[in-house]
This record gives C-alpha cells, sequence and structure tokens, in this order.
C-alpha cells in the first residue's frame, strides 16, 4: 500500500473509470474526476458520500479547467478518450482533440515531478505476424484512427518521462457505465438475447482483460512505480488469446443454445488480429485474477439486467 496519493483521473466516469475510481478511493487516496458525462451516466452517485472523491463537470480539452485541478495531483490518469474505432470515425475531429491533444494539455500544464498513467490499446499492434507474440517491443502498427491518436498520445506521455502506459487487451466485464460494443461483452449480449451471431473473418485474434483487472493494474503501477517508469506494458490473460470463433466456443460452454457460424460472404471492417505477451508486466508481480470464464457468467446476470443499445459506444 502507498501513502495516500491525490490523483487526479479525466473521464472517469466512462466504463473503465466507473471500476477504476472506487477501487482507488478504497486503497485510500483522493480521487478528482473531471467528466463531460457524455452518456448522460450516473455512474459514480454512490461514491458522493466519500470525502475523498470530487467531481467536476467539463470537457478533458479545456485547458483553463485542467489547471487548477492539476496543481494538486500527485498522479494523473487521462482516461478521457473517444474509445473504439467506430466512434472515432463518427467523430474525426473529436478523437484527435481528446484522445491526443487533450493529452498533450495535460503533459503541457502539469510538473516533472507529476506522475501519469497513461491507458492505450493493443490494438496498435495492427495486424500481427501469424504464430507470434506481440511484445512491447513489436513494432506499432495501427490501422484506425483510433489506434493512432492513442499511439501517438502514448509516445508523447513516455517520452516526457515519470509515467507509466498500459497497452490494455480488450475489455470484458460489467461496469457501471456499461459498454456492450467490446467484443466479448457484445458476443456474450447476443447469446444472451438472439441466442445466435454470424462472425467475419473468425480466425482473427485477440486478447483479454477483465475490467477490474484493468483498475488492479494502475494499482499496481502505482505501488511499483519507480521500477516500471517510462516502459509501456501490455496487460491482459496470457490464457486468452483467442479468436473470435474459440471464444464463442468459450461463450457456449455456458449458454449451449447459443448458435454461431461463419458468415460465406463479407468481412469485419475491423481488421486487428494478433496475439500478445505479457511476460513484462507479469515480471513485476502484476497477475490478472478474473478469468474469461469468470467475465461470461458474470455478464450472463448482467444481461438479465440491460436490454438496451444505450450502454454501447456506438
Amino acid at each position: 500500500m502507498t501513502k495516500p496519493l491525490s490523483i487526479l483521473v479525466t473521464g472517469g466516469a466512462g466504463y473503465l473509470g466507473s471500476i477504476m475510481v472506487p477501487a482507488l478511493l478504497e486503497e485510500g487516496h483522493r480521487v478528482t474526476v473531471l467528466d463531460n458525462f457524455m452518456f448522460g451516466q450516473a455512474s459514480l452517485s454512490q461514491l458522493c458520500a466519500n470525502p475523498n472523491f470530487d467531481v467536476q463537470r467539463g470537457d478533458a480539452r479545456d485547458a483553463d479547467l485542467l489547471k487548477p485541478l492539476l496543481q494538486h495531483a500527485d498522479v494523473i490518469i487521462p482516461l478521457a478518450a473517444l474509445v473504439g474505432a467506430p466512434m472515432c470515425d463518427g467523430d474525426k475531429v473529436g478523437a484527435q482533440t481528446t484522445n491526443r491533444d487533450a493529452v498533450l494539455t495535460v503533459l503541457r500544464l502539469a510538473s516533472r515531478e507529476q506522475r501519469i498513467m497513461m491507458p492505450v490499446t493493443n490494438s496498435g499492434y495492427g495486424i500481427g505476424e501469424k504464430g507470434k507474440l506481440c511484445t512491447e517491443d513489436t513494432p506499432l502498427r495501427p490501422i484506425s484512427l483510433y489506434g493512432r491518436t492513442k499511439v501517438e498520445a502514448e509516445k508523447a506521455v513516455l517520452d516526457r518521462g515519470n509515467s507509466i502506459s498500459f497497452r490494455l487487451a480488450t475489455v470484458f466485464g460489467m461496469s457501471p457505465r456499461m459498454r456492450i460494443d467490446l467484443l466479448v461483452n457484445d458476443f456474450v449480449y447476443r447469446a444472451v438475447n438472439d441466442r445466435a451471431v454470424v462472425l467475419f473473418e473468425p480466425h482473427f485474434k485477440r486478447n483479454y482483460i477483465h475490467v477490474r483487472d484493468v483498475a488492479r493494474a494502475f494499482i499496481h503501477g502505482m505501488e511499483n512505480f519507480d521500477n516500471m517508469r517510462d516502459k509501456p506494458y501490455n496487460v491482459g490473460l496470457s490464457d486468452a488469446n483467442l479468436s473470435k470463433l474459440e471464444l464463442c466456443t468459450q461463450i457456449r460452454k455456458h449458454l449451449p443454445k447459443f448458435v454461431f457460424m461463419e458468415a460465406s460472404i463479407g468481412e469485419d471492417p475491423d481488421k486487428r488480429d494478433y496475439i500478445v505477451s505479457n511476460e513484462r508486466i507479469e515480471r513485476t508481480g502484476f497477475r490478472p485474477i478474473y478469468s474469461l470464464d469468470q467475465g461470461i457468467v458474470e455478464l450472463i446476470k448482467g444481461y438479465r439486467m440491460l436490454r438496451n443499445s444505450v450502454y454501447a459506444n456506438v
């Protein structure tokens, strides 16, 4: 346990933040969230009674708003982003100004002593070499605007120093600000509600990680910052480098009536296809504790409550 820190989380009311912020408060830290609440969510409302929690409504791109919030922060976690290729393609200017430029503004305003912990995406690896694990030294070849903006932001953060970046696998699991458009979340939603899915290019592989393990990775980074600083870390389940077909097979173990088939024509607009090594962060002592199977069971329960596409980014 590190000494209590003051932490600023931009975008802290989103899918990741709604799990991460309570976890940081449980560790005894003081947390301020800046969020524009673009989805109309009240995902942090249960925290308002906590004296160590504060929240500001506003835009993470607003330098005048950021300045006073940064003054007292020991750690800055820039979660604010337009997340996912479809959302970024729908608002190209917003993607660049939020995913990249807002981070550059934080770097300009923050002192060198302030620590930055940056979430990015392992989609920066783009299309990997068949059978070859992507490590943090693998060249980044993002194939979407989303991937490019996050790669550019990560480079700026690591070049600045006194920072860590986490290259997150495809995240899954329930959150108070739910996203059903993430791959595992989406396929389980379809399995529960439609009992069927048509797969385009089912051999494409991804790595996966539970949203609660993402929060744990950030806490681990805080507690081991001096040993981990100035490097990127892949964060995923090392036993879950799975194709879409393998993922559906796993889901069917829990929902036997789930039917999936390969489309005879058409293709997936998302061409990402890679497998990932998480060895670097594992060598620092971090291990995920939530399995893919646990996440599927959790999502099945969650989808007995949620039936609305408002819980997606697109």
